[in-house]
């Protein structure tokens, strides 16, 4: 855990007569004299007890190497955080007895973020030269965070909801008057239900809460641009960019898309390279999971407004991924026996059906008599031959008229709610437009903002036109009974993206409706968010007709 007060990538060099929690030089992360054990997979450490595995990953900062290792006598998987150094250099040993020690103090602290320590041990006969101690711990399944980033960054509330195990963790470690250590990348992993957890404890012998109030930061920062932070990245990730007084760049400059909320929690997490024993204005745990548990609550309210299907259903999970496999289900096999049965007598009906259709066709094509004509109109064509054409025809959607309109939106004001009856005045010369936003809809300040149309007559709707020159804008149709529903009430039934110009937006509905909602998803993108509507036409066939 880096004792420097920020460090942040592209910085600078930082003064190394720094007190408090910066790295001393004589510290294994300074000397030149320490010696790289010969380890690799197949080595045997503590009197042959642990064979060595996979390589993970090295914190160079203080001489640590991470290990998958197999437990010999237990069988089961650990995590091996080996402490490497030359044994002669008494202030490499010292520090390496102060990691040991600060491990096994955290070897009675129980959490989901952290992975238990199972054994702390010193070298041992046996072991390769310059192994000064090793801890062990429980080993975490699922991957390194460099996998996670491999396809870019998360979404902000992804990254919001995988961190927050981790924040409690630290906000916990911290009362019990504990340092976790976390703010190097490889020391942590995402589980396979996808939260993100300290796999490889071992604090640096001179770190304090500081350094993990950081690696929070560093950890977030990353999720969200895919570059880390503090110094020491690993190979594989990127350094994040410093502007000229030397300050990390927020993530928010660096991807318009990340909230300011999540932006600013990161960047004061991580403080700035002239503080000393300071985070920049956030020095606990329990500030950042406050603005974790925010964010992920409002971006998961969001997702259910937005993803959940008509007429309710079953949400999606929230799970990054799952790796069990799939268990059987009573009930489902049930149901599937159930509709096969069915679907099988309904086959037995229909070929019947036609069976016996077609015996008839052949028995009567030798009937004979006279055909009856009932009451012929003047072109000759019968009272029976009418209905069906009748039957057959239906009505074309023609415009429906509509009678009020309003701005609707489930939060925050309305906009420019004086000039919206402009998108139904007939004059494509005047328009409604939206305030201009710094956010993109469903960042964090409005989900979204319609315009609620009320028609003359409860009608079928088949097609809406919007008249707009904002392309790029995304909007949904939704029927509604009122000028005021909840958002969750409203069927979607139409969606498109507008272009420059005239866009048919076409709507599929069973029945009619007495109101229109056209709701703005994401508005079009300038030098800030804004749309314009110039005339919205609503398509179909009155229920009077």
């Amino acid at each position: 855990m880096s004792g420097k007060p920020t460090g942040q990538a592209g910085a600078g060099k930082q003064d190394a007569n720094q007190h408090d929690d910066t790295v001393h030089q004589g510290s294994p992360a300074s000397t030149g004299h320490s010696q790289e054990p010969p380890l690799a997979p197949g080595a045997v450490l503590d009197h042959g007890r642990y064979r060595l595995l996979a390589k993970v990953g090295s914190d160079s900062r203080c001489n640590a190497q991470l290990w998958r290792a197999k437990d010999g006598v237990l069988g089961r998987d650990v995590a091996l955080t080996i402490i490497v150094g030359d044994r002669a250099d008494a202030e490499q040993a010292a520090n390496a007895r102060r990691t040991l020690e600060r491990a096994m103090h955290a070897s009675t602290f129980n959490h989901v973020g952290v992975a238990r320590v199972l054994d702390v041990v010193h070298n041992s006969p046996g072991d390769p030269d310059g192994v000064l101690g090793i801890v062990i711990a429980e080993w975490t399944h699922g991957s390194d965070l460099t996998e996670l980033i491999s396809d870019g960054p998360l979404a902000p509330g992804g990254a919001a909801r995988l961190l927050q195990p981790l924040a409690a963790a630290v906000e916990a470690a911290h009362h019990a008057g504990l340092v976790l250590g976390i703010d190097h990348p490889q020391r942590v992993r995402v589980t396979a239900s996808g939260e993100i957890r300290m796999a490889f404890p071992g604090p640096m012998p001179h770190a304090g809460s500081g350094e993990d109030v950081r690696g929070l930061g560093a950890v977030l920062y990353l999720l969200l641009t895919g570059r880390w932070a503090l110094p020491g990245a690993p190979e594989g990730i990127s350094s994040a960019p410093a502007d000229s007084e030397g300050n990390v760049v927020p993530p928010r400059t660096l991807r318009p898309a990340v909230p300011l909320e999540l932006s600013t929690v990161s960047t004061r997490a991580l403080g700035s390279p002239e503080s000393h024993g300071t985070t920049g204005g956030v020095r606990t745990g329990a500030a950042v999971l406050r603005v974790l548990e925010q964010y992920a609550q409002q971006e998961a309210a969001d997702t259910v407004m937005h993803s959940a299907p008509a007429g309710g259903g079953e949400s999606q999970s929230n799970e990054v991924w799952n790796r069990e496999e799939p268990k059987p289900d009573p009930a489902k096999r049930r149901k599937l026996m159930l509709s096969v049965s069915v679907l099988a007598v309904a086959t037995v009906v229909v070929l019947g059906w036609l069976t016996a259709n077609l015996i008839g066709l052949f028995a009567g094509s030798g009937a004979s008599g006279p055909p009856v004509v009932l009451n012929p109109d003047e072109n000759g064509s019968t009272t029976s031959e009418q209905s069906g054409q009748g039957s057959q025809q239906q009505p074309k959607p023609k415009p429906v008229a509509v009678s009020d309109s309003s701005v609707f939106v489930t939060e925050k004001d309305r906009d420019h709610q004086d000039e919206i009856d402009k998108v139904h005045d007939g004059d494509p010369g005047t328009h409604w437009q939206t305030d201009n936003y710094n956010d993109q809809l469903g960042t964090g300040f409005k989900n979204g903002i319609g315009v609620m149309l009320e028609l003359e007559n409860p009608s079928k709707i088949s097609e809406v036109e919007v008249r707009s020159p904002s392309s790029g804008t995304e909007v949904e149709i939704r029927s509604a009974s009122s000028s005021s529903p909840s958002l969750s009430d409203a069927e979607v039934i139409g969606s498109g993206t507008l272009k420059d110009g005239t866009t048919k937006i076409p709507a599929e509905t069973d029945g009619s409706t007495s109101h229109v909602l056209v709701w703005i998803t994401e508005l079009a993108s300038g030098d800030r968010y804004s749309s314009q509507i110039d005339e919205i036409k609503v398509m179909g066939t009155s229920a009077q007709s």
